[in-house]
């Protein structure tokens, strides 16, 4: 290196430290940053504002406080599920992710604990867009033996009250329907007292299907219209329609049962017009129960929540339904169509236990009720 070369390299480096150290003096040091900047006090107290980054999606509406459930717990609850694994059972308190799975299976006391168990497998052939049970076009086959050990199963919890569910084969040429009555046949063989709730599918409008279930000695027949009429084809999977199923249970309340119920999911977009004209149609059929519940989107994949419906307007949607003249109504953010089935009125119209001379009304009577709102 040449003399000239090497009196400029030093010339360069003594101005870029000569910079730096006047950057130094005129910038604070990290320490100090950190001693100017907000505390954990202020974030406590919410202090000064920051700038911050939202991340996901901002267009769903926020779940309200009233729709956070505790973690499930309890020795009925512990029993129930080490027999469903035992037996090798599903209930849709867990395929379905619901809210009240703890509340249900725990119960008040054993004797009104509530389980809801799903039949012919986990697997549905129909793709509901509200339902996170999944799906396929081919299910594995039935497990022959599932009638006798969900008799076993329910003999063994002691409970007063039982809902027996399933997913939907339309790949079966009964869609299950002497499946589904084989099991509650046997249950009421095993633990004669025990009252038998079946939540059924549509067998695809095949009323002699429902006939099949509905004369099988269950005592209450329950069938979910989900959501209003015109909101049907975009819920709903396509084989489905509401009319379908308003003729599912009115061949049910045909066929000599006592009591016949249905469910109606709020917050997916329905008016409140729409919501009446369907109590409206379900009346027109005789049916006694109705339920309300919140829909609560189990996955990003699934449709999303229209509105989270307050406590007050489930309420007003009771009162409704009761002046209507159905015999029992259950509404609130986390009712499900079997919510505490057991703990409910519906027990005790059951087994005579409810007001004196309680009975359904008659449609005519209902339509004129609901005339006058």
């Amino acid at each position: 290196m040449s003399l000239i070369q090497s009196a400029r390299s030093v010339a360069t480096r003594s101005a870029l430290f000569s910079a730096s150290r006047t950057l130094a003096t005129q910038s604070p040091s990290f320490k100090e940053k950190l001693d100017s900047g907000p505390g954990l006090d202020d974030f406590v107290r919410g202090g000064p504002a920051v700038e911050t980054v939202t991340l996901g999606n901002t267009t769903q509406p926020r779940l309200p406080s009233f729709l956070k459930t505790k973690i499930p717990t309890g020795a009925s609850f512990t029993k129930i599920k080490e027999d469903l694994r035992g037996l090798k059972l599903h209930t849709v308190c867990e395929e379905a992710r619901c809210p009240n799975i703890g509340d249900c299976w725990g119960g008040s006391d054993k004797s009104k604990a509530t389980a809801t168990i799903m039949l012919m497998g986990d697997t549905c052939t129909r793709g509901c867009r509200f339902c996170s049970v999944k799906t396929s076009k081919n299910p594995p086959p039935l497990d022959i033996h599932e009638p006798e050990h969900t008799a076993e199963a329910i003999s063994r919890w002691g409970l007063g009250y039982i809902v027996l569910t399933s997913v939907d084969r339309d790949d079966l040429p009964d869609g299950g329907a002497e499946h589904f009555a084989s099991t509650i046949r046997k249950i009421k063989y095993k633990a004669p007292n025990i009252l038998v709730e079946a939540l059924t599918g549509d067998f695809a409008g095949n009323l002699d299907h429902v006939a099949l279930v509905a004369k099988s000695g269950l005592d209450v027949y329950a069938h979910n219209v989900e959501t209003v009429e015109a909101l049907t084809p975009f819920v709903r999977d396509r084989r489905a329609t509401f009319r379908q199923s308003l003729s599912v249970l009115a061949k049910a309340k045909a066929e000599g049962v006592r009591v016949t119920k249905t469910s109606m999911m709020l917050g997916v977009g329905e008016t409140e017009e729409q919501v009446l004209d369907a109590l409206k149609e379900l009346r027109k059929v005789d049916v006694d129960v109705v339920t309300f519940g919140q829909y609560m989107r189990p996955t990003k994949r699934h449709m999303k929540v229209h509105r989270y419906v307050e406590p007050a307007e489930f309420e007003r949607w009771k009162k409704v339904a009761e002046d209507m003249g159905f015999l029992y109504v259950a509404s609130g953010p986390l009712v499900r169509s079997s919510y505490k089935a057991g703990e409910f009125f519906i027990e005790n119209v059951l087994r005579g236990k409810g007001p004196k001379g309680q009975a359904s009304v008659s449609p005519e009577l209902a339509q004129e009720k609901a005339a006058s709102l």
